[in-house]
């Protein structure tokens, strides 16, 4: 039985509207065989995401899984000093934190 070739690429574009300004292109189409690709850092995708609008059928699926609330929020900005401030008091033997209050622990 002879098996046809598998097409690289999306069969349809009606889900991928940035699939033009996407690299996966380029790959598609044999252009970047030779290029190692990196993983974009976080501040570039929540660049590249700000005051795009998302296909209604991406929106849906992102809410039925519970993941629209992430694209809403956008980035966050962290507070290194209270991190690093919990990250001394945690201890690992009793997987809590020591806090001057007493100790304290990450529920759901």
């Amino acid at each position: 039985m002879d098996v046809p070739p598998l097409h690289p690429g999306p069969f349809s574009d009606e889900l991928l509207v940035l699939q033009a300004d996407h690299r996966s292109a380029y790959v598609w189409e044999g252009e970047l065989l030779n290029q190692t690709l990196r993983a974009r850092r976080v501040d570039d995708l929540c660049d590249f995401m700000r005051g795009r609008d998302f296909h209604p059928r991406v929106v849906q699926r992102l809410r039925d899984t519970s993941f629209y609330r992430i694209f809403q929020i956008g980035q966050l900005q962290l507070d290194w000093s209270l991190i690093t401030a919990l990250i001394e008091r945690w201890r690992p033997d009793t997987h809590t934190f020591h806090l001057s209050i007493g100790e304290a622990t990450i529920t759901l």
